[in-house]
């Protein structure tokens, strides 16, 4: 294995290593990726990556900052071009597919695992972020002056979430068609006039939170919270006693693993958004009121478990092999009603394109409900539900070109 002594270090090595280090992680996720794993890849020795890296975690914040960074300069490259300001705006949008669909895995990083950065590296890549959110709505302004500044960015952060959801999914299409479905969704959630709703619309979810009743409650809650901060790997049952302010055997009395608590986490979500969809298709109608139905009660659910949400997408790999793959066809069961839907009201669309779309939606509901300033809009229920339906509709218009 190379030693990497100096006469035969590559020029490259340090992006070799990100290039590398974003695969792995993508693939296995950042926990479950060591030092040596990256190192073997790229046929050196784990003291030889140290001289790169300070560690794993220095590492995850180079991959995400390089990441960025490619973002940035292919807007900029787009924003630098002649034309109009709505010229300007769909040649962003299309650059951000393309580097979209490249490098999909990329985007699962940076939505899924930022968390594990210390916080200087973390507060540089939000800052990152916002920045990079901030320059998009400032385009989009220029094309729609009437638009508030705060709206605009929610639109540019829905669309972004749009481009991001290819990380959530195997669907795929011929790259130049799936760029251009991306780039048509994005778009027309940028020209979508959903936003602002109606505050009448809607309630904001900036309810009370519900205090747990029971012992069991407090310790899922606790739990929960704790597998949201740190990660699943990096939460012992003394953490979760600690936080539900008992001592760490006495969790055992209620769950009998560690895992035993992500099961129930994830059964009770499942059990929720299977109510929801159960009256949603149960009722009376056309597709099209089934699937307005579909996403209503999606909203419901998310805006009010939207943590268990966040856990049962990050933290399905560490169930037992069992519960994993029946929590997955769980989650793929109620996907393919939303598929189901979609295809009927666009029969001409290919599963994958279908697929693609729904999965576009539900992204953009799972996302922009994380953000505690977006929760305190005074209709974002209306918004998230509205924005659905803005990208459903424009991929079934796709599919009719």
């Amino acid at each position: 294995m190379d030693s990497e002594r100096p006469g035969r270090r590559p020029a490259n090595r340090r992006r070799q290593l990100v290039v590398l280090a974003a695969d792995l992680f993508a693939q296995r996720g950042y926990q479950a990726v060591s030092i040596e794993d990256i190192a073997s890849a790229a046929g050196i020795t784990g003291p030889a990556l140290y001289r790169h890296f300070q560690g794993k975690q220095d590492l995850l914040a180079q991959v995400l900052l390089t990441g960025q960074e490619v973002m940035d300069e292919a807007a900029e490259q787009a924003l630098g071009g002649a034309g109009t300001p709505a010229e300007r705006l769909d040649a962003v949008t299309l650059a951000l597919a393309e580097q979209s669909v490249q490098r999909r895995g990329v985007s699962a990083l940076w939505r899924w695992q930022a968390r594990h950065l210390d916080e200087t590296a973390r507060n540089e890549v939000r800052q990152r972020g916002r920045k990079f959110i901030t320059r998009w709505a400032g385009e989009l302004t220029l094309v729609r002056p009437d638009l508030p500044a705060a709206d605009a960015e929610l639109l540019c952060m829905a669309a972004l979430s749009v481009l991001g959801s290819v990380a959530d999914h195997h669907a795929s299409l011929p790259k130049r068609r799936f760029v251009a479905l991306l780039h048509t969704l994005a778009s027309a959630v940028c020209a979508s006039s959903c936003v602002p709703a109606e505050s009448g619309e809607a309630t904001g979810f900036v309810a009370e939170p519900v205090i747990p009743a029971t012992r069991r409650e407090q310790i899922l809650a606790a739990a929960t919270e704790l597998f949201v901060q740190r990660g699943y790997r990096a939460v012992s049952m003394e953490d979760i006693g600690a936080a539900a302010g008992i001592a760490g055997p006495s969790v055992y009395r209620h769950f009998a693993s560690k895992a035993d608590l992500l099961m129930a986490g994830c059964g009770r979500l499942a059990d929720q958004l299977a109510v929801g969809a159960s009256r949603a298709l149960s009722g009376a109608g056309e597709p099209a009121a089934q699937l307005d139905r579909l996403i209503r009660s999606y909203v419901d659910v998310v805006m009010d478990h939207g943590e268990l949400l966040h856990v049962y997408n990050r933290e399905l790999a560490h169930l037992p092999e069992r519960s994993r793959l029946e929590s997955l066809r769980v989650q793929r069961a109620y996907v393919a009603q939303w598929v189901g839907l979609q295809s009927s009201l666009s029969p001409d669309a290919s599963q994958s394109e279908s697929r693609i779309a729904v999965h576009a939606a539900l992204t953009i509901i799972n996302d922009l409900s994380r953000s505690g300033r977006l929760r305190a809009r005074p209709a974002i229920g209306a918004e998230l539900t509205a924005l659905a339906h803005t990208v459903l509709s424009a991929a079934q218009n796709f599919v009719r070109k």
